[in-house]
């Protein structure tokens, strides 16, 4: 008969597994769970932004409404009073149906299209260096277009400067030969006066804007070096940028356009009411912009200013020295012109002083004549026997007179007194007309000399205005002070007549314009009487 085993006390476990067992399938659970909720989150992580982590002590639907609350679209309201949904700023994908805008999603892990994706990023990488070298070069193309049109407007100033600083040295030789002709003048002539004051006067000025314009000339030779060397310097730096960019196949111009900028060097273009274009980036020695093109460009700014300043310089200093040469040029014509005016009544006075004083010589010539007929007359005969009766001394009506004592008749001493008296005045009145002859030998002499000067101031004031004319150019004007002499003009026999191993001597071609500087320089020989080859000494 089997032997039952006394029945044990029931305990409240009715779970038959032993609990250590048990333990050790709970303990294999839970870390299996930990290690499926870390591996979730860890992967989920991977794929989600930082900010969407949500918290473990918010329910799910809490967070996940907290989270996609920035992407829903603003009401704003309008003055009118009516309301407009408008999406939030920022980056995102605008879903227009759910009135949403979820912010881009950015990728912690490579995915299949990684190797896409990477050489997209290197082509937007190198575009974007591509772009940016470009622009750089825009720049360096525009600045250098701008520099090239300051050296050409340089260049023309140059030019106009170099043009009136001939017309100021022609200015001076024309003066040179002023002064040369006026010292041909007669002796008497000779005397200085106001217009060889502003001859003189005219000298100086002329000095002074040529020592001006000179140094204009210096100071544009060196800012005309440094905008070529600037120059030179960003076709340099342009061309070095445009290395990296032979891809890209769109023109330098469109370039600033998209960029809203259409310099960065000249300022004094209007700026255009669009919106503010980009900024001129940093340097950056391994970037777009170098350090060496930032450097080309403010130096190309600061010429632009300089030379532009220097332009406008240049332009006033010379339209005011062509202004101030042609009022002196005039002041001075006028002065000789004047000074022609002054000797012209000089010789009006002189010739009515010639008139009379002609008309005094002949009254006085015809008076001593008379009077020495008169004393002839009053001496009567040479010989005795063409003595008449009446003229007789010893005629008989004296001789009866003088019978009676103390009856002597004065007739003797009478006619001696008045023959000695007749023949002082014949003395006084030659003295006086070998004065008046004298003098009016004098005045022959100074009337040839005003006429003489005269001429001279009329030719110094035709060769004036004949060689200031902008047709006469320097080399002209210095070839009449240096190569011709008024006085000895060239013989053309002389100079036809030269071997031909030696050179001829320079003289004024023939024809009618040298034929009327001739005539307009050289003195009026025909005028000059033979006394005029000396001064007499009473003069």
């Amino acid at each position: 008969m089997p032997v039952l085993a006394p029945p044990a006390e029931r305990s409240q476990d009715t779970r038959v597994g032993a609990p250590a067992w048990r333990e050790v399938a709970l303990a294999m659970t839970r870390k299996a769970h930990h290690l499926t909720d870390r591996c979730g989150q860890e992967a989920v992580t991977m794929w989600q932004p930082k900010d969407s982590v949500r918290d473990p002590n918010v329910a799910h639907h809490l967070c996940r409404a907290a989270y996609i609350q920035p992407w829903r679209f603003r009401v704003e309201m309008l003055k009118g009073g009516s309301t407009v949904e408008k999406p939030p700023p920022g980056e995102g994908v605008t879903l227009w149906k759910s009135k949403m805008k979820p912010p881009a999603w950015h990728a912690r892990l490579p995915l299949p299209l990684h190797r896409d994706a990477r050489a997209l990023q290197t082509a937007e990488v190198v575009n974007a260096h591509a772009r940016g070298v470009r622009l750089t070069a825009a720049r360096l193309g525009r600045a250098q277009q701008h520099i090239n049109g300051q050296v050409r407007l340089l260049q023309r100033q140059r030019e106009a400067t170099n043009h009136r600083l001939s017309e100021v040295r022609k200015g001076l030789l024309i003066n040179q030969q002023s002064v040369k002709l006026r010292g041909y003048r007669p002796k008497s002539e000779k005397v200085p006066d106001k217009a060889d004051s502003m001859l003189t006067w005219e000298k100086d000025e002329l000095k002074n804007m040529k020592r001006k314009l000179e140094k204009d000339m210096e100071n544009s030779e060196v800012l005309l070096k440094a905008l070529v060397s600037c120059r030179d310097t960003l076709a340099f730096c342009c061309k070095e940028r445009l290395q990296a960019a032979d891809l890209m196949n769109q023109p330098l111009d469109k370039v600033l356009e998209q960029a809203g900028r259409h310099s960065w060097v000249d300022l004094s273009r209007v700026p255009t009411p669009r919106t503010q274009g980009q900024k001129t980036p940093p340097p950056d020695p391994v970037g777009t912009f170098t350090p060496e093109c930032a450097a080309a460009l403010n130096e190309a700014k600061r010429l632009l200013i300089e030379s532009k300043d220097a332009l406008v310089e240049m332009a006033k200093n010379e339209a005011d020295i062509r202004e101030q040469q042609l009022q002196i040029s005039d002041r001075v014509c006028a002065s000789l012109a004047q000074k022609m005016r002054e000797t012209l009544e000089l010789k009006e006075r002189m010739n009515m002083t010639l008139g009379l004083m002609r008309g005094t010589i002949h009254r006085c010539t015809k008076f001593n004549q008379e009077m020495y007929i008169t004393r002839g007359l009053i001496k009567g005969p040479l010989s005795e026997r063409h003595l008449e009766t009446g003229e007789k001394l010893d005629r008989p009506l004296v001789r009866m007179y003088q019978r009676h004592v103390g009856t002597q008749l004065p007739e003797a001493a009478r006619l001696a007194q008045g023959t000695d008296k007749l023949q002082r005045h014949i003395t006084h009145m030659e003295k006086n007309l070998d004065a008046l002859l004298t003098t009016h030998k004098n005045l022959t002499w100074g009337l040839n000399c005003k006429t003489v000067g005269h001429d001279v101031d009329y030719d110094v004031v035709r060769l004036r205005l004949r060689q200031r004319h902008p047709h006469v150019c320097y080399e002209q004007a210095q070839r009449l002070v240096s190569d011709w002499d008024p006085r000895t003009p060239p013989q053309r026999g002389e100079t036809s007549a030269a071997p031909e191993g030696r050179e001829r001597p320079l003289s004024p071609p023939a024809g009618p314009a040298r034929a009327g500087v001739a005539e307009c320089t050289s003195p009026p020989t025909g005028l000059l009487p033979p006394q005029l080859t000396g001064p007499p000494n009473a003069l």
